[in-house]
């Protein structure tokens, strides 16, 4: 840990060195006269322009032998807990890239989700994955650990939310519609209510919305966040839900879309992410990335809002370049104050923005094919991500140089650019949407195993900037019957 932190500490004053304006001087003043605290110079700077830049590969956490779909820090960040394919949580020293232990989760299907509940001296471990359930792991003081079902959705579970704060309480969201209330005080589930389809039409009967992403704001923990298998990405309060999912009280105080995307049949939602200034963040497939501030919405029903009520809302921040089309892939922030935002992209590659400017300011290679999780420490600007391949990687600020965008950045995007157009032509339902992806899943996964003969795939610090999948574009149906290997990336 104390070389990491060397590093980041020289990388800090490189940032120094490169970006000192006379604001700088103030604030090196300031703190030399102890007039401002240490840490508000130490957290100013860790958002610097120049520190994101100088991002770099610091490890790899190998041992999984599936590909890694969840990754998250502890609250203190010394450690990290890891899910994969292989249905095995593993806990991590990451500083020093050593697997402190792993136990079976007691899950049949790939591990989707981990989480760690706060105030537990990290003991208890809350798991949701492609078998629908959602399962408690308690580490004993002797090395043993207990796992326990909680809860069970029909259908995958991609996403758990924890309260802030609560040693106890959680949420679940699943591809059946369903929102659960877990209570670890309690022995079962509550089923708060199914998300349906009523806010966009009232011409036709409302259909159930399969859930891919759950979040909860942390300025306010009564309201959280889904989005799932359409276009609106729902708030809803917690205090005006019903508790008895028999009512199907679906009710959220808020909706977002895009004003563009309002009735459209092609995209639906992967991922989500609060910001602590109550920004919510939303990825859609083979679309782009939208950041809509507090109470810009459309209110409870979009049905209801007319076309001039649609010119008065507010543009959501757009964020585009990358490749969303593969798998359900997260967004993130990044930064002491969520100066940045974070994605994973088809292209293998790590996309940084500046969240005010939409600047893209970091790229660089984090998979062989696709990167599909990014998680950020909670006090020093590292970043942990994971994808297709069998490891999690860990970037920190490293070396002198600041390494320019890559030269190709341009190619990579307009190659991201045209795969999405080039879908976009092709309005299909979103059940057909999820079965052409999973049968894109296997062809990529018996390439990949033809081209490395059952090995890892090749390390990403090779040349991999040309890598893409463009080639999955064609027809896949020779993989339609094929048997569904648990250990497979699921994508869909």
């Amino acid at each position: 840990m104390e070389n990491l932190h060397n590093h980041v500490h020289r990388s800090i004053s490189n940032a120094n060195n490169n970006t000192i304006s006379p604001r700088g001087f103030t604030d090196i003043f300031r703190r030399e006269l102890g007039l401002s605290h240490p840490n508000a110079f130490a957290r100013r700077f860790s958002a610097s322009e120049v520190l994101v830049k100088s991002l770099n590969l610091y490890g790899k956490l190998d041992g999984h032998e599936g590909c890694v779909n969840a990754v998250e820090f502890n609250s203190t960040g010394d450690l990290l807990v890891s899910g994969s394919d292989d249905r095995q949580v593993m806990f991590w020293n990451w500083a020093s890239k050593i697997r402190l232990f792993a136990y079976p989760s007691g899950h049949t299907d790939n591990i989707f989700q981990t989480k760690i509940m706060p105030f537990t001296d990290d003991c208890r471990i809350v798991t949701s994955a492609a078998d629908g359930q959602v399962r408690l792991g308690l580490i004993r003081v002797d090395g043993r650990v207990d796992s326990t079902v909680l809860g069970k959705h029909h259908g995958c579970v991609y996403k758990l939310a924890v309260e802030p704060g609560s040693p106890h309480i959680f949420y679940s969201s699943g591809e059946d519609g369903f929102i659960q209330h877990f209570d670890l005080r309690s022995s079962s589930a509550t089923k708060l209510f199914c998300c349906s389809s009523s806010i966009g039409s009232n011409k036709q009967p409302p259909s159930k919305i399969g859930l891919h992403s759950i979040v909860i704001d942390p300025r306010n923990p009564y309201y959280f966040a889904v989005g799932g298998s359409d276009e609106y990405a729902r708030l809803y309060d917690i205090r005006k839900c019903q508790w008895d999912s028999a009512r199907n009280a679906d009710r959220p105080v808020n909706t977002f879309c895009p004003r563009h995307l309002i009735g459209s049949n092609g995209v639906h939602i992967t991922g989500l992410a609060y910001s602590n200034f109550s920004e919510l963040l939303v990825s859609y497939n083979d679309e782009l990335i939208y950041l809509f501030e507090k109470n810009v919405g459309l209110g409870f029903s979009s049905s209801s809002t007319t076309s001039k009520d649609l010119k008065n809302v507010q543009d959501a921040q757009v964020y585009s370049g990358h490749r969303n089309a593969q798998t359900i892939k997260g967004v993130n922030f990044f930064g002491p104050n969520d100066e940045y935002v974070l994605s994973g992209s088809d292209c293998g590659h790590i996309f940084i923005w500046k969240k005010k400017e939409a600047k893209l300011v970091k790229l660089m290679v984090g998979d062989q094919t696709v990167v599909n999780q990014l998680e950020a420490h909670p006090h020093i600007p590292i970043l942990a991500t994971c994808g297709i391949e069998k490891n999690v990687k860990i970037w920190s600020p490293l070396g002198n140089d600041i390494p320019p965008l890559p030269v190709n950045v341009k190619e990579i995007m307009e190659a991201n650019r045209q795969g999405r157009e080039d879908r976009s032509r092709v309005t299909l339902t979103p059940d057909v949407i999820m079965h052409v992806l999973r049968l894109q899943r296997r062809q990529t996964l018996a390439y990949i195993e033809r081209r490395h003969n059952s090995t890892d795939i090749v390390s990403d610090e090779e040349d991999a900037e040309g890598y893409l999948l463009g080639f999955l574009d064609g027809d896949a149906s020779s993989e339609e019957d094929s048997p569904r290997n648990s250990r497979d990336c699921n994508i869909s």
